[in-house]
């Protein structure tokens, strides 16, 4: 399953760690936008790493918006995108 998790956090710091942690899962597509391709097992794990980093009195936000293959499917980029295009199981999914 395809994942675009979005963030808006007023702390500098936690937004560093929260982007650091993302970074290890997906593609940054924007500043405070990720895309990752994940497992259930996987989503669960960085859900509770997700979760356990920003409950320390964290203003602010974290979403998550599951793809199903077909959505990922029709998604449509107008312009460059910021990285090149993302293989995964031999598909081609540009967000």
């Amino acid at each position: 399953m395809i994942y675009v998790i979005s963030y808006d956090i007023e702390s500098d710091r936690m937004r560093t760690k929260l982007a650091k942690l993302l970074e290890g899962y997906g593609v940054r597509i924007q500043y405070s936008v990720f895309e990752c391709s994940l497992t259930g097992q996987q989503f669960k794990k960085l859900y509770k790493e997700v979760l356990k980093l920003t409950t320390k009195d964290c203003p602010g936000s974290v979403r998550f918006y599951s793809l199903c293959k077909n959505c990922a499917e029709r998604t449509v980029t107008i312009g460059k995108p910021i990285h090149d295009l993302i293989q995964r199981d031999q598909e081609i999914v540009v967000i």
